[in-house]
């Protein structure tokens, strides 16, 4: 049985990334990205997929377009645009979600989510999975100069929630997530989807949970 960390400091209030933590789309734009990868004749390996996640738009796009050059990185676009649309028709929850929000809606704790994605788009998925107004704050890449792995967004989600952020938990499923949170002063857990918690990544988290089933056995006393 895993011994749960006890948490350094009261809880007052809980922040999400969205992808792959709150809702099961990585799998589908990896899916979508490999796909059109294909399509252009240049396909893509795990190796390489897995140094933009969680990057930066910015960071992204610069690392896609060494990646395919100048024109190709543009027909790349055009392709994973149309994979994408066909990939996210059906969006779920991931495990865990309601139960967890259940929970800290019981408990009286304000929620915020802090994603990479932009707002229309996360506003739609929040939506269509249900749970846009579950949360008081929704900080997004078009509210932020600075990405994640900076700590702006999630600064900017507790300052929303009129919070310290050192009484915030953040909760990730990513690499440059974790290290947004840490540098911000949260309390940061991991619950992995595409990529795995390394070293580094334990040295900044307080835990790593199996899934969000396992965040709520950590936060079982709030």
């Amino acid at each position: 049985m895993t011994t749960l960390p006890r948490l350094p400091r009261p809880v007052h209030a809980v922040v999400f990334d969205m992808d792959g933590l709150l809702i099961d789309t990585e799998r589908h734009v990896r899916a979508a990205t490999f796909a059109a990868a294909d399509s252009v004749g240049k396909p893509m390996d795990e190796g390489f997929y897995a140094t933009v996640i969680g990057t930066p738009w910015p960071e992204t796009w610069a690392r896609l377009k060494g990646y395919f050059g100048e024109q190709g990185v543009r027909d790349f676009r055009a392709a994973f645009e149309g994979e994408i649309r066909t990939h996210l028709r059906e969006i779920t929850l991931m495990a865990g979600v309601a139960e967890l929000l259940d929970h800290l809606d019981a408990a009286g704790l304000p929620m915020a989510v802090a994603t990479s994605t932009g707002r229309a788009k996360a506003v739609e998925h929040l939506g269509k999975v249900g749970i846009l107004e579950r949360f008081r704050v929704v900080i997004t890449r078009d509210e932020v100069q600075n990405g994640k792995p900076h700590p702006e967004p999630y600064l900017k989600a507790a300052a929303a929630l009129g919070m310290d952020p050192a009484h915030c938990l953040a909760l990730e499923d990513s690499h440059n997530g974790i290290r947004a949170a840490h540098a911000a002063g949260m309390m940061a857990v991991m619950v992995p989807d595409l990529l795995p918690a390394t070293e580094e990544i334990r040295g900044l988290c307080l835990h790593v949970a199996d899934d969000l089933h396992g965040v709520r056995a950590l936060l079982a006393g709030i």
